[in-house]
């Protein structure tokens, strides 16, 4: 048992000092040039990373870099949802929040953040009050240690949606989904994964995340790895590079590391992993699982790793 536990602690660590290996040699997708086109115009490498979901010309939530000098949860709450605001538009991605809205206050407990607006966020348009609760709740939870969202308007909590009335908890997170696709004949039998997708946007590359109700009681990963290798996506403009003849020949959740062991064609021409292929499948993993790190086989041989905590910087 001791020998065991031993054996495990090295192996984590030896998996930790090869992602950062990984992590510094991927290019593209993510680099410092790209987060300096996505990062409000900024040019310069400043502050800590945070992710953020800005809407595209096609209606869809993408998710979006911006840096972050401030110290405290609060003050990176507020900066937050300016940068949701409607009037905030650069490299083709814009807010969804009105612009005339206040945030009044913000209180932060143990791990949940409430937020209390003024009443113009209700203004929202109806083809999109649903994108700006995903929008506010989606990028608040990229905050460390943050569960859960609750919104408030005029200090009353914000229970249905602006327009439509449907129906909205006290306290909001990913279940509420995102860019969400209903593929479904039948109440029966309906999962829900998110699948991470591309979409280039003046050149650059931005992961959407799209969360799809199906007809399909498979494990989440076997329903990713083929929606990504389908040569059909639901949205015309959207990516993926994993190769349609690649096969998920098993998987393995054990201690916090999704082991996926994959045929040759996970690789790209030059059996090489493409960082867009690594990125896709891993934020799939982690929006669906509570693993922290994704190791990546090729018939049974590991070839790299990712981390949650890694991924996140990119």
């Amino acid at each position: 048992m001791l020998r065991t536990k031993a054996l495990r602690k090295i192996f984590i660590t030896t998996l930790s000092l090869f992602i950062l290996v990984v992590a510094f040699s991927l290019k593209g997708v993510g680099n410092t040039e790209t987060l300096a086109v996505t990062a409000h115009g900024e040019v310069e490498n400043k502050g800590d990373i945070y992710n953020i979901y800005l809407l595209n010309k096609n209606n869809l939530l993408v998710r979006s870099k911006i840096y972050m000098n401030e110290d405290n949860i609060k003050d990176r709450v507020y900066k937050i949802i300016n940068s949701l605001k409607d009037s905030n538009k650069v490299n083709g991605l814009s807010g969804v929040i009105p612009s005339g809205t206040k945030l009044k206050d913000v209180i932060v407990g143990k791990e949940i953040v409430t937020l209390n607006f003024s009443k113009d966020i209700l203004k929202v348009d109806l083809d999109k009050e649903k994108n700006m609760i995903s929008s506010i709740v989606y990028s608040i939870l990229e905050l460390d240690k943050v569960e859960g969202v609750s919104i408030l308007v005029e200090d009353e909590v914000l229970n249905k949606y602006p327009v439509s009335g449907e129906k909205l908890d006290p306290i909001l997170n990913k279940s509420i989904g995102i860019n969400k696709v209903y593929d479904i004949t039948s109440r029966n039998n309906i999962n829900e994964v998110v699948i991470y997708y591309l979409d280039r946007i003046n050149n650059d590359m931005y992961y959407v995340p799209v969360t799809k109700y199906i007809n399909d009681d498979r494990e989440k990963i076997k329903i990713i790895v083929e929606e990504l290798a389908s040569s059909y996506l639901y949205e015309g403009n959207l990516i993926s590079f994993l190769n349609s003849n690649t096969v998920l020949l098993d998987y393995q959740d054990d201690d916090g590391i999704m082991r996926l062991n994959f045929n040759d064609y996970i690789m790209d021409g030059n059996d090489k992993l493409v960082e867009e292929v690594i990125y896709t499948i891993s934020l799939s993993v982690f929006d669906n699982y509570p693993s922290e790190m994704v190791s990546f086989e090729v018939n049974g041989e590991v070839v790299g790793h990712v981390s949650r905590s890694d991924l996140n910087k990119y």
